[in-house]
């Protein structure tokens, strides 16, 4: 991320439609924007709150059509589902997602060239909290995730547990507040990556 004193909030694997309404809440409370990893899949059962993530001031980027290890796919299956994922955002909320973020942060050589073929910028993520665990509470998720914050972190979380432990979300959505806050006392400001 290139603004050193913001920390990226995104959020991978929505939308969905019980945790991605409780997120856009969380963040809206604090005025605060983030990026969402959304998956074409979720965005065609989902498409209204697909938009509603874009109408509320928030990035849409692409985490790929379905969640799946990048490694495991052939070159073209691979191209498939990424442009799939791109049509999807693209048809659903009419614009082009800029951003990229691989499914469990796992990405050949080819497939870096496919992305930036197509004009897309791959964004891993510096700090996570482990949130798509159902088991992990807020503190402990907010804990993780801002631990010796520095300008330029980005930090992965979820709004969605489609790929993950049921519920997960939850721990998420209550940690919002105390990882906002800890952005803020370290002196920087949430932003959208």
């Amino acid at each position: 991320m290139e603004d050193p004193g913001g920390v990226a909030l995104t959020f991978d694997d929505g939308p969905d439609p019980e945790g991605t309404p409780a997120v856009l809440a969380a963040l809206e409370a604090r005025d605060a924007k983030a990026t969402f990893f959304v998956c074409g899949e979720q965005v065609e059962r989902s498409p209204a709150l697909a938009a509603e993530i874009v109408a509320a001031g928030h990035s849409a980027a692409i985490h790929g059509y379905r969640h799946r290890n990048v490694l495991r796919l052939a070159p073209r299956t691979f191209v498939d589902d990424l442009e799939r994922g791109i049509a999807a955002i693209e048809d659903t909320v009419g614009l082009r997602p800029e951003l990229y973020r691989p499914p469990y942060g796992i990405l050949s050589f080819p497939g870096m060239v496919e992305v930036t073929v197509r004009g897309l910028r791959t964004l891993l993520w510096s700090r996570w909290a482990h949130d798509w665990r159902a088991d992990r509470s807020a503190a402990e998720i907010a804990a993780e995730a801002t631990e010796d914050l520095t300008g330029g972190d980005v930090l992965l979380l979820h709004d969605a547990d489609h790929y993950s432990e049921r519920g997960c979300w939850r721990g998420t959505v209550e940690a919002i507040p105390a990882i906002l806050e800890a952005i803020e006392a370290a002196g920087l400001r949430p932003v959208a990556a």
